[in-house]
């Protein structure tokens, strides 16, 4: 692809082209709208629209990711078209291309200096969009993650009520249909009687729900089979919500909720351990690495023999960086993921028998996809309350990590696993078909579930 100057003269476009250029080390794989109506790029490309001189402002005093991310969320720069066809056509290209994203040497960066001072874009640093975290603190104390969960979970109950479906369940759901009569919802509640199912749970039995959320897995358990649920969570406006909601279902003899840390679970009033059941549904991203090992540990010392542990949680590719520079600055401060290997190998090391990994990620692009459908379809809601800024962040948090499941850089999978008891018994049963028999009949979808390899997640929709 070769890059085309089709506006005559001299303006910004064409001034800032070579720059560019020497940056990626190629040409700029999309087409460039600068704020004086100057163009150049490849026709047919996406359009990156550089509505200010404070875009090259940005990215001159944060080249990269995170300075393109933030031209974004204060719409500095926009892209003309659609956001994720946008994406997703510039990746490919710039992998076509072999081009990377800026990593500016001393001479790249005097010399974007002298255009930018030309193009009247110098000066002081532009400030950081308030939607940014700003944390504090030692790296995984009690208190640093404290904030890092209320960052992103407490930016209110409306909000998030707005975003998801009735049951509230903000991790990815489990597709078994589709089409006009099966939704969102559907494949949330799939999701939660699965992990119920694989848990073997039934009336009476007791589940620890580690980062419950808004109670989705909680109020399922118990609710729909008389599950004795201790919900542990560390944001504040999770605990309000789940405890309104078990006084509204009348199940105060069978959930309570505490709104701590999960090191503290064994300080917990009445706590005894021995759990039939524990299970932590994309949580353990905000254990961090260096203490994912007391956590697996913490896994196995609250179950009974045969107890089972269920862990969902996301994953990187090996080679992939599963966050980056935007989402740990602005949706999940200190987040760690790991390639699922890795993950799995910690949950033995602590002396639990892993008996089933179930891959999700297809399901993961549907249910990000059905997220910002919302989002977009409620635009001026979700702008009303959180402001055109913090929208603007989660348009580009999800139509992102749509794309880095569907391109296989972040996965997600159930891994389910038991303590054996002293003689090695796990009282497992023989195969998985009772977990899947009939799962979704309640949507009248039966349980074939959409074809999601060789095609693009989302298109059943």
């Amino acid at each position: 692809m070769n890059t085309i100057t089709d506006t005559p003269g001299t303006g910004a476009a064409q001034r800032i082209a070579p720059v560019i250029e020497q940056f990626l080390g190629g040409p700029p794989p999309v087409r460039l709208r600068m704020w004086d109506g100057s163009e150049t790029g490849p026709k047919g490309a996406p359009t990156v629209h550089v509505r200010s001189r404070r875009a090259l402002r940005r990215l001159l005093w944060q080249p990269g990711e995170l300075g393109l991310a933030e031209a974004y969320i204060t719409g500095d720069i926009d892209i003309a078209d659609d956001l994720a066809d946008g994406l997703r056509a510039m990746r490919r290209a710039s992998r076509e291309q072999g081009l990377g994203l800026p990593r500016p040497g001393l001479a790249d960066r005097l010399r974007a200096a002298g255009t930018a001072l030309r193009l009247g874009a110098v000066g002081p640093r532009p400030p950081v969009p308030a939607a940014r975290a700003g944390l504090s603190g030692a790296l995984h104390s009690k208190a640093r993650d404290r904030a890092a969960i209320s960052h992103h979970y407490d930016l209110s109950n409306a909000f998030y009520s707005l975003l998801l479906d009735g049951t509230m369940a903000y991790s990815c759901g489990y597709w078994t249909g589709f089409g006009p009569d099966y939704g969102p919802a559907d494949a949330q509640r799939d999701k939660l009687e699965l992990i119920c199912r694989k848990l073997g749970l039934t009336a009476g039995a007791r589940l620890l729900d580690i980062g419950c959320g808004w109670g989705s897995l909680t109020l399922h358990a118990a609710g729909s089979h008389g599950v004795r649920v201790t919900a542990v969570t560390l944001a504040g406006e999770q605990a309000a919500y789940v405890r309104a909601q078990v006084e509204e279902r009348g199940l105060q003899d069978l959930v309570e909720v505490h709104n701590c840390d999960y090191r503290d679970v064994p300080g917990l009033p009445g706590f005894q351990g021995a759990y039939d059941a524990v299970s932590t549904v994309e949580m353990g991203e905000h254990v961090g690495d260096a203490e994912y090992p007391a956590f697996t540990a913490l896994l196995h010392s609250v179950l009974r023999p045969q107890g089972r542990a269920l862990v969902q949680q996301m994953s990187r590719g090996s080679t992939a960086p599963g966050g980056g520079a935007f989402i740990e600055s602005y949706i999940a401060p200190d987040m760690h993921m790991r390639p699922l290997g890795e993950t799995v190998g910690l949950l033995e090391g602590a002396g639990l028998e892993v008996r089933d990994v179930e891959s999700m990620r297809e399901h993961y692009v549907l249910t990000v996809e059905a997220w910002h459908r919302t989002l977009e379809e409620r635009w001026s809601e979700f702008v009303a309350l959180v402001g055109e800024e913090t929208a603007r962040v989660w348009r580009l948090y999800l139509v992102g990590g749509a794309l880095a499941f569907e391109e296989r850089r972040m996965g997600v999978d159930q891994i389910l696993s038991v303590r054996p008891d002293e003689e090695g018994a796990v009282g497992m049963p023989a195969t998985r078909h009772d977990w899947y028999a009939g799962l979704g009949a309640a949507a009248g979808q039966g349980s074939a579930g959409p074809a999601m390899a060789g095609q693009r997640p989302g298109a059943v929709l």
